[in-house]
């Protein structure tokens, strides 16, 4: 298949072009800065995501396009950046004609089980407040969408570069809630993350929803 993956070079992109391109599909990585990057199977692609009108021909021609985009942690205008990036991925996918779009979320639209959304607890670190509410606040844009065939994933709660358990090809699928383990915890690798991922892409299963998975 003739995939896209925004954010290709960071954190989670990085983890799902190693497994794309594992399994023999044909990406094309679009990156802030691509330079210098070479790899087999690979078309680098440096590209201004808010330039819709520039970003529709990179996408034309492509079964489907995974957004791992993330407008940086550290970016003071994080909330609205991610917004409006997100906004113009989505239009720029619906104007290239690619039907199935995929967007790497976060967990903190997960609900707790009282029926709260993790990013709205006391809790929740303040750090990353601004990125999770721009996610779920994503989330129910996507969920008007009526024209693409959307998936949301949330990964599990621990997700992030201290999970070093590395690719284990396994993982259990939720909704709305975390998966969490016979200790209560939720957890998931960068490298399992891209598994799910792209075995929605070979074998969809979820469509205009929001998933999760962990171990």
């Amino acid at each position: 298949m003739k995939v896209v993956i925004i954010g290709a070079t960071g954190f989670v992109g990085s983890a799902l072009l190693k497994e794309l391109t594992n399994r023999g599909h044909l990406v094309t990585a679009i990156a802030r800065n691509v330079e210098g990057r070479t790899m087999p199977s690979v078309t680098w692609v440096a590209q201004d995501i808010r330039n819709t009108d520039r970003l529709v021909p990179v996408l034309t021609g492509h079964d489907v396009v995974i957004s791992a985009y993330n407008a940086g942690w550290s970016n003071p205008n994080l909330y609205e950046d991610f917004l409006n990036g997100s906004r113009s991925i989505q239009e720029a996918v619906t104007q290239a004609g690619v039907r199935r779009f995929i967007v790497i979320g976060g967990a903190g639209s997960l609900y707790t089980t009282d029926g709260q959304q993790i990013v709205d607890t006391p809790d929740f670190p303040e750090t990353i407040r601004p990125g999770a509410r721009a996610a779920r606040d994503y989330l129910n844009v996507l969920k008007e969408e009526k024209q693409l065939d959307w998936v949301f994933f949330s990964p599990a709660i621990e997700m992030h570069p201290g999970v070093t358990i590395g690719r284990t090809g396994r993982y259990r699928l939720g909704k709305d809630y975390p998966v969490v383990d016979e200790n209560g915890r939720s957890v998931l690798s960068v490298e399992d993350v891209a598994v799910v991922i792209a075995d929605e892409v070979e074998k969809p299963g979820h469509h205009r929803e929001r998933f999760t998975a962990a171990y």
